[in-house]
C-alpha cells in the first residue's frame, strides 16, 4: 500500500498565515490586536512608536557607518539620553530632510549638486 500523501498548506491563500508576517513577526497595523492599557505613559509612547515604525535596509559607506557608530558611542558616554542607533539615525535623517525643504539654501542639496 502506498504511503499517504501529506497535505501541504497553500501559503498564498487569503485564509492562511502570511509567510512574511510569520518569518518577520511584523503584522500590519490593522491586523494587530490592541494591547491592554499600559501602566505608565512611557510604556504607552514606546509601544505606539514601535507600532508605527518599519524596518528599512540601506547601504552605507564603511566610513559613514564607522563615523555614525563612533558618534553614537560618544553621545552615550557623554550621557545624552538616546535610546539606540535607530533613534539617532531617524533624528539625523529628519534634520537632513528638513534641510532639503529649504530649497536653494539647503546644505544637503548643495552637496548633492556639487555647489
Amino acid at each position: 500500500m502506498a504511503a499517504r500523501r501529506k497535505d501541504i498548506p497553500d501559503l498564498f491563500t487569503e485564509s492562511a498565515l502570511d509567510p512574511v508576517e510569520s518569518a518577520t513577526g511584523f503584522e500590519e497595523p490593522s491586523s494587530q490586536h490592541p494591547d491592554p492599557e499600559p501602566f505608565n505613559t512611557a510604556a504607552a509612547q514606546k509601544s505606539s512608536t514601535a507600532a508605527s515604525k518599519k524596518k528599512a535596509g540601506f547601504y552605507l559607506s564603511v566610513d559613514v557607518l564607522q563615523r555614525f557608530t563612533l558618534k553614537f558611542h560618544e553621545l552615550k558616554l557623554a550621557g545624552v539620553a538616546i535610546d539606540n542607533k535607530s533613534s539617532l539615525l531617524e533624528l539625523a535623517l529628519s534634520f537632513a530632510l528638513d534641510d532639503m525643504d529649504q530649497g536653494q539654501d539647503s546644505r544637503v542639496l548643495q552637496r548633492l549638486t556639487g555647489l
